[in-house]
């Protein structure tokens, strides 16, 4: 008996007489998604969304994104690009800011971005650590209001997570099997990203990586090493000729980078990052009290998690897989907790993102536990372990939005003042929060002093001869000498000092 189906068809077709007629092209057919990506898919896709309902799209942009997004907006000058920064992020927001001042629309691109590169990021794991445990640790690191409130912003910081945790699955990969070129190609993309990004903090987040494939006989790769070291070449190209080019050289662009930031030395800032858990985006100088023990617990739990999951997985005789993520973590962090002299949330993601997979792995094996009574028990416990731990996220994140969404408002406020005194584009604003409100006004900015001076009090004379210029000097404060014969005015709380000739509505 002859089966029907496509193969009895095209037999009975090669053996008929007579001209064949042509007969449809054969449907192509794709592999499903497996059950593993689509959980990945779906915990990238809610951060995403995530972003979008809590962060506010028109939360406004802050100063050090003013900075980032003026390099290539169309609306308004450059601001000043101090030695620090790297031009990673304003070719990130180039497809948005380029054509657009909404900083709804460039939110809005930087969620569905983060959301891509989170599922890329957790995707180069695989092999390493079951779906369950991936889609877990992409949970406990997308929920923190910290992954959260920066993820759609124009900052580097998530950009350099993401990247050490690609690269580094990626280099377990590569390292379990050479021939994998996929896994080849991810390790130096990932490290060109970091360093496009943020080229010490790449170098702080691969160190382990480096010592390993040079130091340890077992795992030297030359293929991997070069792949490494490219990619942190590639990715800094840009930093390093650009010190030369602006900066006095490489040498000195580090050494103001260091200054800028306060002097790189031995600084514990371990209370410091503690104490700006509350929701301080900067904290600098840190001298407010630590926030609620709630608010802390998770940060305090967290290095005994990731003890405790290095532990099980050298009981296990599976070290790699928990000890690089780990090791890394701990290179990255150790700069911002013990060498810089104040703190912000946001220069510790690259940790949090590479301690998730391992807390998320024992987490999940202690969900696993047998027994008839402590399993149960346990999944209880980490239940409502998880409820307060998310309500603790949102609820500062909730008061961290609103405070800073309140702010850049004042600074919305302030630059539509300067438009109604007749301080239009283009032109000059100095003093307080200058960089911000210049960027809201589409006027330059510059400063005389401080870590992004740029300018002279003779060259902002010489500007206002022929443009609008305003200076900008909190509430009992007094303008510097330039301004003092400005005629003053009160703009949102502040006093704004305008040069002379310029009319309110009017132009010089």
């Amino acid at each position: 008996m002859m089966r029907n189906g496509p193969q009895a068809t095209d037999r009975a077709s090669a053996t008929s007489t007579g001209p064949r007629r042509p007969g449809p092209p054969a449907a192509v057919r794709f592999a499903p998604p497996s059950r593993g990506d689509v959980a990945l898919a779906v915990v990238a896709g809610a951060f995403a969304l995530a972003q979008l309902l809590l962060v506010r799209p028109g939360m406004g942009l802050g100063w050090d994104e003013s900075v980032y997004v003026s390099q290539v907006a169309s609306h308004a000058p450059a601001a000043f690009f101090s030695a620090p920064r790297a031009r990673g992020v304003p070719l990130l927001v180039a497809p948005v800011a380029a054509w657009t001042s909404s900083t709804a629309v460039l939110r809005i691109y930087l969620a569905v971005l983060s959301g891509l590169a989170l599922f890329l990021a957790l995707r180069a794991w695989r092999g390493i650590f079951p779906a369950r445990v991936l889609a877990s640790a992409g949970v406990l690191f997308a929920t923190l209001w910290v992954t959260l409130f920066y993820a759609p912003q124009a900052m580097p910081n998530y950009w350099v997570a993401v990247g050490a945790l690609t690269g580094t699955g990626c280099f377990l990969r590569a390292q379990a099997n050479p021939s994998d070129r996929t896994a080849l190609w991810g390790v130096g993309l990932s490290a060109a990203l970091m360093a496009w990004m943020r080229p010490t903090d790449a170098v702080w987040a691969t160190l382990p990586l480096l010592v390993l494939l040079v130091c340890v006989r077992r795992w030297r790769r030359p293929a991997l090493l070069a792949a490494l070291v490219g990619g942190l070449l590639a990715g800094a190209a840009e930093w390093v000729i650009e010190a030369y080019v602006s900066y006095g050289g490489l040498a000195q662009r580090l050494s103001d980078a260091s200054r800028i930031q306060g002097g790189l030395g031995w600084n514990i800032a371990v209370g410091d990052q503690l104490r700006a858990l509350g929701g301080r985006t900067l904290c600098r100088p840190c001298t407010s009290a630590a926030p609620h023990v709630l608010v802390t617990l998770w940060w305090c739990v967290l290095p005994l998690l990731a003890a405790l999951a290095a532990g099980v997985a050298v009981r296990a005789r599976r070290p790699a897989a928990t000890i690089v993520p780990l090791a890394c973590a701990a290179s990255a962090a150790f700069p911002y907790l013990f060498l810089i002299g104040y703190a912000a949330p946001r220069f510790l993601l690259p940790a949090y993102a590479l301690l998730a997979l391992p807390v998320a792995d024992l987490l999940v094996r202690l969900a696993r536990v047998p027994g008839r009574i402590r399993r149960p028990l346990t999944l209880v416990l980490l239940t409502l372990a998880l409820v307060g731990h998310l309500a603790v996220q949102f609820a500062v994140l909730e008061h961290t939005v609103r405070r800073t969404t309140a702010a850049h408002r004042e600074w919305a406020a302030v630059a539509a003042g300067l438009h109604r005194l007749g301080v239009r584009p283009p032109c000059l604003v100095t003093g307080g929060d200058y960089v911000p409100i210049a960027y809201y006004a589409g006027c330059a900015s510059a400063a005389t002093g401080g870590h992004d001076a740029n300018t002279t009090a003779a060259d902002i004379r010489r500007t206002a001869r022929r443009l609008p210029v305003a200076t900008l000097v909190a509430p009992g404060g007094s303008p510097p000498g330039y301004a003092l014969s400005w005629t003053p005015h009160e703009v949102a709380g502040l006093r704004v000092y305008v040069a002379p000739g310029v009319t309110p509505g009017g132009r010089k």
